[in-house]
């Protein structure tokens, strides 16, 4: 772990390849706005990022909110640069010969996903077959993965956009069954940094990001080829819906609504026995 003394010359920042992380962290990765300390961007899908924070192996990433809920003692999150939302969530998918899930087998994106902690609250007797996010849609239409049975399938991304294109039927959108039950916003994902960072480098990198997200904004073009070069298979139609549905009010700033959905996954999360009880502040302190 890095001690406030020593800061590193270069700050790895990991983040996924989708639209939203892409589009966000652009003007950062490239130099367009500072931050504290330059950046080195680090991509991968975010169930590894999400099994890397729990390994602290970096000082500032992407997470599911579902993983941030066992690392606190390491990590808190920044108030700029997350995705909450309404009509955001993830969604049930099964093939057409598929109606009840009671005793099914759901391909599911990671154990530490905020997409799999709501499955388990409205299921909890599914069984689960685990694999990379992109590999859902086909593992569901095919109806196996790996040997392994599969009924239906947890999407989360792009996904949501595309899972006709591979004849599947929506079953449930959990982030509807949320908004539902308690009102509030989805919490699906967040960007930490670690808590032995100083409380003002903290605080800077919550600008930086909010000012990388601010610049995309105001140059919608800057960040297209960056975007593209990453959303190898997505169509720009799709890319652009992603962006547009992520990336909102709460990725400039958490605010009061998103703190309080948050501490409300957390809570639940806790009755289930996902995560442990924390007195740890959930975000970066601002003056």
């Amino acid at each position: 772990m890095t001690s406030p003394s020593a800061l590193p010359a270069t700050l790895e920042l990991g983040y996924s390849f989708c639209p939203n992380d892409t589009f966000i962290f652009h003007a950062l990765h490239a130099g367009l706005v500072q931050g504290p300390l330059p950046v080195r961007e680090v991509l991968e899908d975010v169930q590894t990022l999400n099994e890397w924070a729990v390994q602290g192996r970096l000082p500032m990433t992407k997470i599911s909110y579902r993983a941030y809920f066992g690392v606190m003692d390491q990590y808190v999150a920044l108030r700029s640069g997350g995705a909450l939302g309404r009509g955001v969530g993830p969604l049930v998918v099964t093939r057409g010969d598929v109606d009840d899930l009671n005793g099914r087998v759901v391909a599911s994106p990671g154990a530490l996903t905020t997409a799999e902690l709501l499955l388990r609250m409205v299921f909890p007797q599914v069984q689960v077959v685990r694999m990379r996010y992109d590999e859902v849609m086909p593992a569901v239409q095919r109806g196996e993965y790996q040997g392994q049975q599969v009924d239906a399938g947890l999407i989360i991304h792009e996904s949501r956009f595309t899972f006709q294109d591979y004849g599947l039927t929506q079953r449930l959108d959990l982030g509807a069954w949320w908004e539902q039950d308690t009102g509030l916003p989805l919490p699906l994902g967040a960007i930490l940094v670690r808590r032995d960072l100083p409380q003002q480098t903290q605080q800077e990198l919550n600008a930086a990001v909010r000012a990388s997200l601010e610049y995309a904004y105001a140059h919608p073009e800057a960040a297209r080829a960056y975007i593209r070069q990453h959303a190898l298979e997505m169509s720009d139609a799709v890319m652009q819906a992603h962006i547009d549905l992520y990336v909102n009010e709460f990725s400039l700033d958490v605010g009061n609504e998103g703190e309080r959905a948050v501490r409300e996954l957390h809570r639940r999360a806790v009755k289930v026995g996902a995560a442990r009880p924390s007195e740890q502040p959930l975000f970066v302190a601002l003056n």
